[in-house]
């Protein structure tokens, strides 16, 4: 589902995780530069945006989110982490040209981002939610 990335910010390798409530996602803007965004939204913190860190994107094609003035954006990471149903850690690296898709949202002020997901057999989780990957050249929301 997940619950973690990592990606490369001034010649560091950072990793972060959702449980983190301070945890950003390096999102690429439209003048190209990469710029870190809030990853999702959790109980005690400010607006109206759902809970969590993800967007189904079947959510997003019956309009869900159309109240959070919805964006689709790059989400540039090498690599990301989701437990098994067991509980156990396993990282998934990105090939060359390859992106998360995310959804940026704007609340109150607030700008955050979600991690878009889909159902996957590949997933582990017992939600089976796998991030939407995608290559450069592709449409972002697969219209």
């Amino acid at each position: 589902m997940c619950g973690g990335v990592t990606f490369q910010q001034e010649q560091e390798t950072i990793r972060t995780f959702f449980p983190n409530p301070k945890s950003c996602l390096p999102v690429r803007s439209k003048r190209g530069q990469v710029v870190l965004v809030p990853w999702g939204r959790r109980e005690k913190q400010p607006g109206f945006t759902p809970l969590g860190g993800w967007a189904r994107l079947e959510s997003i094609h019956m309009g869900k989110w159309n109240n959070y003035n919805p964006k689709p954006v790059k989400i540039m990471v090498d690599g990301f982490m989701e437990k098994d149903q067991q509980g156990n850690s396993h990282w998934y690296a990105l090939g060359e040209g390859e992106f998360i898709q995310g959804l940026l949202t704007e609340d109150a002020g607030v700008t955050r981002v979600y991690v878009v997901t889909i159902t996957d057999p590949q997933s582990q989780h017992k939600s089976a939610r796998w991030p939407r990957v995608l290559k450069h050249q592709e449409n972002s929301l697969g219209e």
